[in-house]
Order: structure tokens, then C-alpha cells, then sequence
């Protein structure tokens, strides 16, 4: 981080900005709405300037600067067109402590204007660290279009309420519960339409209510790439007091979690150690009787292969409320990114998931002769470890040796890896692939050679010389 975000009070400060012009203009305006106590050094200034100048609003000290003007202010702008008067500027501010801005020349500013998005007191500001002042603008331009003008009206009124509401309500957990309620209620509803005085009476309502009990939000992370976290996800675990997660979340999503919530490991390591599903299912009931909002985060989606009903189950024995929300399943993300598309008019007519793991002591029970159809793309999740038997049940009940079969490690991560072979090459194709990883099985897997988007990179992997393959290809993806 090149540049530390602050935002300064200015309101009574003294600024010197030097120059007079266009740009100086710009600069003084956006200073004396922040009640800054603006002082001009430069020959000239422009009529804007000139008359804040005759109405009082600014100080005009003197024509030419000298190093003793920035003795008394908190920052300094150089806002010319003379390079060697913005070197002195500089120079002078840099050995008296000064914060500096010399406009438009990044390696002459110990702080920068970034681009601003104001619903006072609601202020967003960004910055690109002087590097694409004009993508940050583009940002800026796109934001301004998602945020609601009522916002300042809605940070006013609460902070009106603030000390009553600390005072009701003991706690950071309850006050921030309250908070995130009232936000996305029809408090919110009521102050877009500028009912201002019935805004405040559903605030004061809401705040006689006592709820004290905890929320569980099932909520499906995706394969990985933390772009596929759908935006209603992300709304919820940048709520939660706590996030159960399990191994298939990637640290990229992680790290979008709100950052005061508690992170709960509850999946299984690389040294095969792992938590019971039992275990898990008391953590979410423990939790939610504390009163706290919950949000279990599992990859991909939660009611693919993610016993997300089994754990929903618990919830609603215990009374527990509870809401889900879906996520982008490995199955449909990972082939995406491969190339593979699941469906297609010449190829596939249908898709099948299926699990290549299933539950302890279980018997496997899978219609092979069903899942070795052609026409069909065949999708096998956690299936690496019984890939020997799963080419053989395949091949058994009909489906073609040589059908295209590609196995993808990773899926939608820049450390994404796919091989790509035919069914009677599938128990080499798995050897020394990360793991979990997806196996795709079917006609589709031809177009992966055309389709491939994501990547650039592409290598042959060499196999061991007793295996099968003849010559599979690897695609590794550097992102």
C-alpha cells in the first residue's frame, strides 16, 4: 500500500495553496467545502478566485512565495505551471514536515487527491496512487451510479440516535444487529422517499423491539475464484459474527469477510485431519443460541455434495431460522474455465453430477449402465482416488474407451490445472493432480482445445512410461 487512506478535518485549518489558475481553482473549491481556511500565494488570480478573494472566503498573502508561508499552515499545494516554483514548493514543505501536493507530478506529493464519491457525511474516496487517475474517475463514475443519494440523510439521522441506541442496546454485537437491520429495512424505504419524520418513528419502533436470537446464513463461496461470489454472499459474510468455513473456500473469498468476524475452521487439512459433521452441526446451533449472526461458508454450492441439508436439518430442530444462498458449483464454474461446455446440440444433450465419494460405510450404488450413456456429459466430483473403478464400471457398461475425458484441479484459481485424455487413460490421467478435482467425462471435453479461455500457458505432460496414457495434454493456467 503505497499511499495510507486518511480523510483530515480541514474545518478551520489554515491551507496554503500556491497558484492561481484553472487548476488552483479546482483545488480551492474542493478545500473550502471542506471548511478549510484557504491562503493564496500567486501573481495572478482567476475571476472565480478573485472574487471568493473580494467576499472574504479566501486570503490572498502575496505574489511570490518564500518558505516562511508554510511555517503556520497543515498542507501545501503547488498548483503551477512553472516547475522550478513547484520544486521549491516542494522542497520547502518536505523540510518542514509538511503534507504536499504538487499537482499532476506524483513523485512530488506526500499526499494525493483522490477521486471523490460525497453523500455527506457518507464519503467514499478513490485512488489509483497517482498510477491511472482516470481509471479511478471510471470507478468513481460507476459507484456514483450504485449509491443511493438518500445515504447522507440516512448517516445523519442515525447519528442523531446514536448515543440512545448505545445506551438501550449494551453490546457492539446487539448495536451492530440492530444497525444492519434497520440499514436494509424499510427504514431505508422511508428515507429514499423523503419521509424523514416516519423514518425516525420506524428507528425509535425498531429500537423498543428486544430480538436477541441468532441467524444462520448458508452460504454457497463458489470454486474459487472470488469474482463468482455471488453479491448477496457477500452481502451476508460481511455481516456475520462468525463464519464457519470449510477447505474448498480459497483465501481470496476469505479475505472478504468482515474483519472483526470470527473464522471457524471446520473442514478437513492436508494432514487428513478434519472435523466431524457432528461437530459442525453443534458449532452452528452453539453459536446461534449466543445470539450471534451466522454464516456457515462452504465452496462451491451447499446443496451440491455440500451437506448443506444435512446441517439445515439440525437448524430447524433447534428452531434456528435460517436462509441459503446458492453459490456456483465447481461442476459448472471449473468447466467453464476449462472450455468444457456441459451442454452442447452436437455433442450432449444432458448432464449428470455424481459424487465419486460417498458417505461412510454406505454401499455404492450407482446406475452405471444409466451414467455410461452417451449423448451425456458425465460430471464426477471427489472422484480422483476411485478413478481405476470408475473407468472400469464405465467401460463395463458401455461407454467408449476413447471417449474425451479431462480431470481439472484448482477450477477458476490462476493455479488451475487440467489434463485432458480418454476414459482408458483416466487412472493415469489423475496420478499427481491436486486434489479435490473434477472429472468430466463425455463428447464435450473435444471442444477444450478450441474454448479454452482462461490462461495462456500450455505443456505436454509426461507420464510415467508404465501408465496407459499415450500422450495426454496438460494445460497448466497462470492467471
Amino acid at each position: 500500500m503505497e499511499y495510507f487512506p486518511v480523510f483530515a478535518q480541514l474545518t478551520a485549518r489554515p491551507v496554503l495553496v500556491v497558484g492561481g489558475g484553472d487548476i488552483a481553482e479546482r483545488k480551492i473549491k474542493l478545500l473550502l467545502k471542506a471548511g478549510a481556511e484557504v491562503r493564496v500565494v500567486a501573481h495572478t488570480l482567476t475571476d472565480t478566485l478573485h472574487q471568493l478573494y473580494s467576499q472574504h472566503r479566501i486570503e490572498w498573502i502575496a505574489k511570490e512565495f518564500t518558505a516562511d508561508h508554510i511555517r503556520t499552515v497543515f498542507l501545501v499545494i503547488a498548483a503551477t505551471n512553472d516547475e522550478v516554483l513547484n520544486q521549491r514548493v516542494y522542497l520547502s514543505a518536505q523540510q518542514q514536515y509538511k503534507l504536499v501536493n504538487v499537482v499532476d507530478d506524483q513523485a512530488r506529493c506526500s499526499f494525493i487527491f483522490p477521486s471523490i464519491i460525497d453523500r455527506n457525511p457518507i464519503q467514499i474516496a478513490i485512488s489509483s496512487g497517482g498510477k491511472a487517475p482516470v481509471l479511478a474517475r471510471l470507478l468513481r463514475e460507476k459507484l456514483e451510479s450504485l449509491l443511493p443519494q438518500h445515504l447522507g440523510a440516512m448517516a445523519t439521522l442515525s447519528g442523531q440516535w446514536r448515543a440512545r441506541v448505545k445506551h438501550k442496546l449494551k453490546t457492539i454485537t446487539e448495536r451492530r444487529r440492530f444497525w444492519e437491520k434497520l440499514f436494509n429495512g424499510r427504514f431505508d424505504q422511508l428515507l429514499k422517499n423523503h419521509q424523514y419524520q416516519q423514518a425516525e418513528q420506524e428507528l425509535e419502533q425498531q429500537l423498543d423491539q428486544d430480538y436477541q436470537g441468532g441467524f444462520v446464513s448458508l452460504v454457497g463461496a463458489g470454486p474459487g475464484d472470488a469474482g463468482l461470489l455471488t453479491l448477496k454472499g457477500l452481502q451476508e459474510i460481511q455481516q456475520a459474527d462468525v463464519v464457519l468455513y470449510d477447505a474448498l473456500v480459497s483465501e481470496e473469498i476469505l479475505d472478504l469477510v468482515r474483519r472483526d468476524a470470527q473464522l471457524v475452521y471446520v473442514g478437513k487439512r492436508a494432514n487428513g485431519s478434519c472435523i466431524s459433521q457432528e461437530t459442525t452441526n453443534q458449532l452452528l446451533v452453539q453459536y446461534a443460541q449466543q445470539g450471534k449472526r451466522v454464516v456457515r461458508l462452504k465452496g462451491g454450492d451447499p446443496f451440491v455434495f455440500g451437506r448443506g441439508g444435512e446441517e439445515l436439518e439440525v437448524l430447524t430442530e433447534q428452531g434456528i431460522p435460517f436462509s441459503v444462498v446458492p453459490g456456483i458449483t465447481a461442476g459448472i464454474g471449473a468447466t467453464a474455465y476449462a472450455g468444457i461446455p456441459l451442454t452442447h446440440r452436437d455433442y450432449a444433450q444432458s448432464v449428470v453430477f455424481v459424487t465419486g465419494h460417498r458417505k461412510t460405510g454406505v454401499e455404492d450404488k450407482h446406475e452405471w449402465q444409466s451414467l455410461a450413456r452417451s449423448k451425456q456429459t458425465l460430471v464426477i466430483y471427489m472422484g480422483t482416488l476411485k478413478a481405476p473403478d470408475i473407468a472400469t464400471c464405465l467401460l463395463r457398461y458401455g461407454r467408449a474407451a476413447d471417449t474425451p475425458v479431462a480431470v481439472i484441479a484448482q477450477g477458476t484459481q490462476v493455479t488451475q490445472k487440467t489434463v485432458v485424455g480418454t476414459l482408458a487413460e483416466l487412472p493415469a490421467l489423475v496420478k499427481n493432480m491436486p486434489t479435490p478435482a473434477l472429472i468430466v467425462v463425455g463428447e464435450v471435453v473435444k471442444l477444450h482445445d478450441h474454448l479454452a479461455w482462461f490462461g495462456e500457458q500450455t505443456v505436454l505432460n509426461n507420464l510415467p512410461t508404465d501408465d496407459v496414457v499415450s500422450n495426454p495434454k496438460e494445460v497448466a493456467y497462470v492467471g
